[in-house]
């Protein structure tokens, strides 16, 4: 029987996560819809919209990396929930000042909150959890992420339909707020961090990742596989309502459906890893997302759609296990940080610009032929894994300094910062 379940403070942490992911997931749908019904946005525009979510991870990844190696995590965690409830409740209360520049403002400074939330939540869950349990605790998160996902997406279609658009991210407003109680309620204190402030401190996380060739690989597949990802994700609901004719509710239901994918891949992506490490993120984020080349078809049947991108979602999922807990495992804590700044600085920043070139396809050469661009990378980014030494690998190393090819039979030495 697992003891996680009776792990209270990582209990109260699941708990708030599943809530705020569900409340996210509400605002996917409706954040574009708003700009479409109530403000008749261009493709062009949903795009810009989706990029200003994302951009903050540019601006602000690396030194908030630095910045959360010196201090307690769970403090900018409470002030991120508590920050983005309260703009998310700006839109429906805007009433006749709602604007696309207003919707941009806000999207983007909901995403500054996540960039510090998320960026202090990997660094954290390490500390609240034994080693041991880290590959178990990835999976539930994960797995209950999607299903919260599902559960959202779903819902926030019908929010949609029957309470309007912008009332709608109340919902997501309110999830800010559980998850900062279940944050609150956690008996866990967190040491003291040693790390100095310091010159250099960024450098040494884009360091560590730029000479290591685990991190090196992981971190250039994230965003090319990103960019693809948000190409097509930015514009789907445009191409759903637009191209395929459906409704607002059906949308939010038919991607919800899509996205029970997520769960399936947390429970396997586990079981995968037993095969071994590097396989099963093989066969995650190279074979299974080749489903996604389905979604273009979806104007001509839903089904194809739903094909597509259940297999794109059991992939990316099933792989961000396998990635997590080996990250967990691989880096030093007192790094992990500026690890986690600097991978998702790339990876994530790869998000806005993937987000305005399926924004700008779609403007001009329409959503069909924009998605059969966007989606083609996505099973081609996993050619940056094969390129690697993870293709020759059945598991990945478990800690620096091991299990790395060099230039000789013999070699094992790893090169960091």
């Amino acid at each position: 029987m697992s003891l996680l379940r009776t792990h209270r403070d990582f209990r109260l942490f699941w708990i708030g996560e599943t809530v705020n992911r569900f409340g996210s997931a509400t605002s996917s749908v409706a954040f574009p819809l708003v700009a479409i019904s109530m403000l008749d946005a261009t493709t062009f525009e949903i795009g810009l919209l989706t990029a200003a979510a994302w951009a903050p991870w540019l601006l602000i990844g690396l030194p908030t990396g630095a910045w959360i190696d010196r201090i307690r995590r769970r403090p900018p965690m409470l002030a991120s929930s508590a920050v983005s409830g309260l703009l998310l409740a700006v839109v429906p209360l805007a009433g006749d000042l709602l604007s696309i520049g207003l919707l941009l403002l806000i999207a983007g400074l909901v995403g500054a909150a996540a960039v510090v939330f998320q960026t202090a939540y990997t660094a954290y869950l390490p500390t609240l959890l034994d080693p041991s349990d880290h590959a178990e605790g990835n999976a539930k998160l994960h797995g209950s992420a999607s299903a919260a996902q599902i559960a959202g997406l779903g819902c926030g279609g019908l929010l949609v339909q029957f309470a309007g658009a912008a009332n709608a991210l109340f919902v997501d407003a309110a999830s800010f707020l559980v998850a900062l109680g279940c944050l609150a309620a956690i008996r866990f204190r967190e040491r003291r961090t040693d790390t100095p402030r310091r010159a250099g401190a960024i450098r040494e996380g884009v360091s560590l990742v730029a000479h290591d060739v685990w991190l090196r690989t992981l971190t250039i597949f994230g965003a090319v596989s990103n960019l693809a990802l948000m190409g097509y994700q930015a514009i789907v609901v445009v191409f759903l309502v637009r191209e395929a004719g459906l409704t607002a509710g059906t949308v939010g239901t038919l991607i919800a459906a899509a996205s029970s994918g997520g769960v399936l891949g947390a429970l396997v992506g586990r079981r995968f890893m037993r095969f071994g490490t590097a396989r099963a993120l093989l066969l995650c984020e190279l074979g299974l997302p080749t489903l996604a080349l389905l979604i273009p078809l979806g104007g001509a049947s839903p089904w194809f759609y739903l094909v597509g991108a259940f297999g794109v979602s059991l992939g990316v999922v099933g792989g961000n296990v396998v990635k997590a807990t080996f990250l967990q495992s691989y880096c030093p804590p007192d790094l992990f940080g500026r690890l986690t700044a600097t991978n998702a600085f790339v990876n994530y920043g790869t998000i806005p610009l993937g987000a305005l070139l399926g924004g700008t396809l779609g403007q001009t050469l329409g959503l069909t032929p924009a998605l059969w661009i966007t989606t083609a990378g996505v099973p081609l980014a996993g050619l940056v894994l094969l390129a690697s030494p993870i293709r020759r690998r059945r598991d990945l190393p478990t800690h620096q300094g091991t299990g790395v090819p060099g230039t000789t039979a013999d070699s094992n030495r790893i090169r960091t910062a």
